[in-house]
């Protein structure tokens, strides 16, 4: 109903807010659902209703950045209620999408605890597994017997809600195993917890990128990694941010791949867009000028043959799309670590492959459908048929062939030189293909015509 007429909802919520409430605390996650849906006004205003653990267990399931934009129309006192009451990740999350004005403000108005923990995850950045982590996790001196352990478990269970796994760690905190529940209940209960335990559990550092923490997760089935810092245990990345992590990742390779800020968003200020897009738009417009001088230095095989005016754009379009679909498989396989650099030839070779195929196919058709359009007369300004459909079929052959190779070629350049492979990779795609498509297609015209 929200997503169909929000105004309606926002006014029975109002009128209703013992409804409100009880939506609130039975189902979080619906409440935070219904609040995206209507005006930040009438959203932070139900928000603002709510005893703070309410609003709390609320906010944690709306993107930081629209939970920010409500946050900042609070009073900075319920404000730091509510931050209060959030595990710390989360609230360090939101509060790095504040606006910097008011972030030490609402840091200072927080509890003292809260406050240092919170501080001290925003030393990391967000995505590294400091960022990433919870420090709210349970572990267990090394000196206990499993029967010692399961009645600590026992206790720990009233205070952390995530107990997916428990680290046992030593005098000084050091990670010296993660315990297996099920080998736990099946020993003895005076069996010491070091005969128990896992040794040497797979854990990251604290300034590890997202990007490894997520391979780690995925290549040893793991719900949660646990995080180090000089050998002790500092926090843990749990599933939930694994996967958030993993979505990040590919959202931000995407952004990159158009030139797009890797951390810009839909709620990202005006300013700071502009100044993160403007430069690659730059790059843009001296490609463009470029692509220009090419087709300008054949504008005599234009004028003898009108019609390749409106040819040129088929062929250049066929050759970026063709490269785009390259594009995004390769850096969809680099991002799941599936390129390793032993097997680039034969990836390189296979997209070629795959380019051939695809050229031929459509060199082809765009020959035949090309000479119809010209017989029917179609096009006007052109002249009968004679070798311009051979230069268009031959044209598209080509370009889909250099559009794969550039598609599947150009991520693995970046990534030899030590950068992002989805940095802006298709304006550097679209150069190429667009001065074959146009250049080539007309040097092919005034060579065959």
């Amino acid at each position: 109903m929200a997503r169909r007429d929000h105004d309606q909802v926002a006014d029975y919520l109002d009128a209703n807010r013992a409804a409100w409430e009880a939506l609130a605390t039975a189902t979080p996650g619906d409440a935070a659902d219904i609040l995206e849906q209507l005006d930040e006004e009438d959203a932070a205003q139900l928000l603002s209703e709510l005893p703070p653990s309410y609003a709390a267990e609320i906010l944690e399931e709306i993107a930081p950045e629209l939970a920010a934009e409500l946050l900042e129309q609070y009073p900075l006192v319920e404000l730091a209620a509510a931050l209060n009451e959030m595990p710390s990740e989360a609230a360090a999350d939101l509060i790095g999408e504040l606006d910097e004005e008011i972030t030490e403000d609402v840091l200072a108005a927080m509890s003292d605890e809260a406050e240092d923990e919170v501080r001290d995850l925003l030393t990391y950045p967000p995505d590294t597994a400091g960022g990433l982590m919870t420090t709210e996790i349970a572990a267990l001196p090394l000196g206990l017997t499993t029967g010692e352990a399961i009645e600590r478990i026992r206790q720990l269970r009233e205070e952390y809600e995530d107990l997916s796994y428990v680290y046992v760690v030593d005098e000084n905190d050091r990670l010296e195993g993660v315990i297996s529940f099920r080998d736990l209940v099946f020993r003895r209960p005076g069996a010491p917890l070091a005969d128990v335990m896992v040794t040497d559990p797979v854990s990251v550092s604290t300034l590890d990128d997202r990007e490894e923490v997520a391979e780690l997760a995925r290549r040893y089935h793991l719900r949660g990694i646990p995080v180090v810092e000089m050998g002790r245990l500092v926090g843990m990345v749990t599933s939930e941010a694994v996967i958030e992590a993993i979505q990040d990742e590919a959202t931000e390779d995407f952004a990159a791949a158009v030139g797009a800020g890797v951390a810009e968003n839909v709620y990202t200020r005006v300013s700071e867009s502009f100044l993160v897009r403007v430069p690659w738009l730059g790059v843009n417009l001296v490609l463009a000028l470029v692509i220009a001088f090419v087709i300008e230095a054949q504008t005599g095989v234009i004028s003898d043959e009108p019609v390749l005016a409106a040819l040129m754009p088929v062929i250049a379009l066929l050759g970026g799309n063709g490269g785009n679909q390259s594009l995004a498989v390769m850096i969809r396989s680099m991002a799941s670590d599936d390129v390793p650099s032993a097997q680039v030839r034969g990836i390189l070779g296979r997209q070629t492959g795959v380019g051939v195929l695809n050229g031929l196919a459509l060199g082809v058709l765009s020959l035949v459908l090309s000479w119809i359009l010209i017989e029917l007369e179609v096009f006007e300004s052109a002249s009968p048929p004679g070798e311009v459909p051979l230069v268009v079929g031959i044209s598209t052959f080509v370009v889909l062939i250099i559009g794969s190779l550039a598609g599947s070629g150009i991520p693995v350049i970046l990534r030899k030189f030590g950068m992002d492979p989805a940095l802006a990779s298709s304006i550097f795609l679209t150069l190429i293909t667009d001065m074959v498509g146009f250049g080539g297609f007309l040097l092919m015209a005034a060579w065959l015509l």
